[in-house]
């Protein structure tokens, strides 16, 4: 699979749109999640891979490799860390944690009232 990048064919986009780009870059299995992660703070990989619920080495390596091709993660002595571009990003995905919760409370809502 190749890198998403702007301009070029991506999933979803034969003109590449940079949206489309994003997103099949963030639908990549566990994009989201080492971003998320990552948010945290800088971490090495074997403690990026716990984080990660134990993601396997070979997937991890390739999707950071993708991140870091992409600009929104670099290698520093420390770890793995968002870039500036990276913690951009990640500024507009962390929203969706609050969205996810209100989400999770209306479906709640909706079963107890049809369980009624």
């Amino acid at each position: 699979m190749s890198l998403p990048l702007p301009g070029a064919p991506v999933r979803g986009s034969k003109t590449g749109k940079p949206v489309m780009a994003l997103l099949d870059l963030l639908g990549r299995n566990w994009t989201l999640g080492i971003l998320w992660n990552l948010s945290q703070d800088p971490c090495t990989f074997r403690e990026l891979q716990k984080r990660c619920e134990n993601i396997s080495p070979t997937l991890l390596n390739n999707r950071l490799k993708e991140l870091q091709g992409t600009l929104f993660v670099e290698k520093q002595a420390s770890g793995y860390a968002l870039t500036e571009l990276g913690e951009e990003l990640f500024g507009h995905i962390r929203p969706l944690g609050g969205f996810s919760r209100l989400w999770q409370q209306r479906l709640e809502q909706s079963d107890s009232q049809q369980q009624l």
